[in-house]
């Protein structure tokens, strides 16, 4: 999110249905219009305009030469058709190279200009919308382009990083710094020749890259570049055109439609899939967005005295149990993985929609690539008028298919608490939550040896798949790993670290679910500090390459952490019967041996090569010892260093001390 909000389930009150229905009652005999011409077509025939706005009186559509300043050249007056709610009006001319915005007539009153909900491409700072060829904006292979295939979701390792933190340090070695672009450069590399940008995503290994918000969003001046502003993008204004301070030339509406498109086949080209962050929970504006400009009052939900509710900490949420914006939603996510082929969808605040709507989202995704992988926040950042039981929240994720949730209950029992810097977790040193890092271990699946009663966060097995789960420590809210260790172990060196940070890490990648990073967490990058960077300045967000070759022991035990994920299924098993089955933990009296966890996965787990491999985990500072199986073991990772192929050494089992904060896996054929 882009403010710094509640990212842990909460117990919210549920509202009435009735208490709501007042508000609401306006909205019941609303036309729906599921047409695919919303808002513009361009064809043999001239240039025609469809707008849904069922109680507006009157509309017009407004002609310019240019996306910002000028007068209008043209006013086309709009035609009601009642039976579909929308208004309609059409031009002789091929209107290519123009732009265009609506206006409303409603209640009595002609509201502001909107490009409407539906731009596809717009000026610069998105005012006005553009008229161009979409299908001129494909670079060169565009039709051959795939994204990689994905059998399971456990198989997907998830990189989320945003575009000027990844490119914009005077040490990436990036000439397109902060644009698309980046991302579609070879050969980069730090001041000391190591890799840097999407080099350095195939040398780490990752499956997929979660790029914050890249849609066009409202708080970045485009008009001004050398202004330097910063945000997340978590404030949306054209849901359908890509952000123009992303592309080399934010006045050119093809530009960054066709830049953006380049980013995506260059990372397919790499094998790696493109996750887009998606924001459809909540507008940067309230009258002023444009949803309020072309439907006062539907696309918005409020409480039954007209206010807006606010369930997203922004000042407002979208209503996507009607069904104008539910279909909004579903239509305009197929628009993004047609026309711009992406591998993945990320929700914000996933649960202020309703459980019909994503249902619905992942299906229809599914018909256009059955690879695209879908998951968001199963949590709100405050209540809402839609039911608790009807809400898209980590605890209902099992009444959703192909959609999975952020695991709360890993994150903050690994590191610590996000909402407490000081708080400390299982990785760093804090007994107790043992019990709540094996709820993530199993993927929040039911399981025999792991009492949820005991539970920080859940307190029953939500998920009744692992693929229903992302496991992560930390993402761009909040403080970053580094960042929290530093604070919360504050007498520690940052070797010590480093050591909980590779622990919790390989905690995270070796559970069952879907892994998920923080980028340049792998070369120990910070936020000086910041909680909420979302807007902070470039200094602060940026990525310093030369971390990479400072911590280049970090840098490597990452990419073999994930290359021993991608070699060995027995991490990415997809049925919880089979984690209960195969996945078994030695009993440990955490009251005594408190910040040690230990358990096998046995019996070629999910058709593993390896018949049996232990893992141990000690997050205590203290060295801890454990009795391992007789047997020929080999050494996978053991005090801080990782090998996929498990050339550590080897192994008779027995007594074996385990480092303070820190990891050992063995496997035996």
């Amino acid at each position: 999110m882009s403010i710094a909000l509640i990212a842990a389930s909460q117990a919210l009150v549920p509202m009435s249905v009735a208490a709501q229905s007042a508000f609401d009652a306006r909205f019941v005999n609303y036309p729906v219009y599921a047409g695919d011409d919303l808002e513009l077509k361009v064809d043999d025939s001239g240039t025609h305009f469809r707008l849904w706005s069922p109680e507006a009186q009157d509309a017009v559509v407004i002609i310019y030469d240019n996306g910002q300043g000028g007068a209008p050249v043209e006013n086309i007056k709009m035609d009601r058709d009642a039976t579909t709610g929308t208004w309609t009006a059409s031009s002789p001319e091929r209107l290519l190279g123009k732009f265009y915005t609506f206006k409303v007539l409603f209640d009595g009153k002609w509201l502001d200009e909107t490009p409407g909900v539906w731009a596809k491409a717009v000026g610069v700072n998105g005012k006005r919308a553009a008229i161009i060829d979409l299908d001129a904006t494909d670079p060169d292979g565009w039709s051959a382009d795939r994204g990689p295939v994905v059998e399971s979701f456990s198989d997907v390792i998830v990189y989320e990083m945003h575009h000027r933190d990844f490119s914009l340090h005077p040490t990436s070695g990036i000439a397109n710094k902060g644009k698309f672009l980046a991302l579609t450069e070879p050969f980069t590399v730090s001041p000391e020749g190591l890799s840097t940008g999407i080099d350095h995503l195939k040398e780490l290994g990752v499956t997929h890259v979660h790029i914050l918000p890249s849609y066009d969003y409202n708080s970045v001046d485009e008009a001004n570049p050398q202004l330097n502003q910063y945000n997340w993008g978590y404030d949306p204004q054209n849901y359908n055109a890509p952000e123009g301070s992303y592309s080399t030339n934010p006045s050119d509406p093809a530009t960054r439609v066709r830049e953006m498109k380049q980013m995506v086949k260059a990372l397919h080209d790499a094998g790696i899939g493109v996750v887009m962050d998606v924001v459809y929970n909540h507008t940067a504006e309230n009258d002023g967005s444009n949803f309020e400009l072309t439907a006062p009052g539907y696309y918005h939900r409020h409480w039954d005295d007209g206010r807006y509710s606010d369930a997203s900490g922004c000042g407002n949420e979208t209503a996507s149990d009607r069904q104008q914006m539910r279909d909004y939603i579903v239509n305009s996510v197929k628009y993004w993985a047609d026309e711009y082929h992406i591998d993945g969808f990320r929700f914000d605040l996933m649960a202020i929609h309703d459980i019909d709507t994503m249902n619905e989202v992942a299906a229809e995704l599914k018909k256009i690539n059955p690879s695209i992988f879908v998951y968001g926040e199963g949590w709100t950042a405050g209540d809402s008028p839609l039911p608790v039981e009807r809400r898209a929240l980590k605890e209902n994720v099992s009444k959703m298919q192909n959609i999975a949730v952020f695991s709360d209950d890993i994150r903050d029992a690994i590191k610590g608490h996000y909402t407490n810097a000081e708080d400390r977790g299982f990785a760093t040193g804090k007994p107790g939550s043992e019990e709540t890092v094996k709820i993530g271990i199993v993927g929040a699946t039911a399981h025999p040896q792991v009492d949820y009663k005991k539970g920080a966060n859940s307190k029953f097995p939500y998920a009744s798949s692992p693929e229903m789960i992302v496991n992560y420590i930390s993402c761009h809210d909040d403080m970053c790993l580094t960042d929290k260790l530093r604070k919360s172990m504050p007498e520690e060196s940052d070797s010590i670290r480093q050591a909980a940070a590779k622990l919790a890490q390989t905690i995270v990648f070796t559970s069952q679910g879907t892994p998920f990073m923080f980028a340049g967490e792998e070369i120990f990058r910070d936020k000086k500090g910041v909680h909420n960077s979302y807007k902070s300045p470039d200094s602060i967000n940026a990525i310093d390459w030369t971390l990479k070759a400072r911590n280049a022991d970090l840098f490597n035990y990452y990419k073999g952490l994930i290359a021993l994920r991608k070699a060995h299924p027995a991490f990415r098993m997809t049925d919880a019967k089979e984690i209960a089955r195969n996945l078994v933990f030695d009993k440990i009296d955490s009251s005594k041996t408190p910040n040690l966890i230990s358990y096998s996965l046995r019996n070629h787990a999910n058709g593993d090569s390896w018949n049996e491999i232990k893992l141990v985990f000690n997050g205590s500072s203290e060295p801890q010892t454990v009795k391992i199986a007789k047997g020929d073991w080999k050494i996978v990772a053991i005090d801080g260093k990782i090998s996929p192929d498990a050339d550590l050494g080897a192994t008779s089992g027995g007594s074996m001390t385990i480092s303070p904060y820190s990891a050992l896996i063995l496997a035996r054929e």
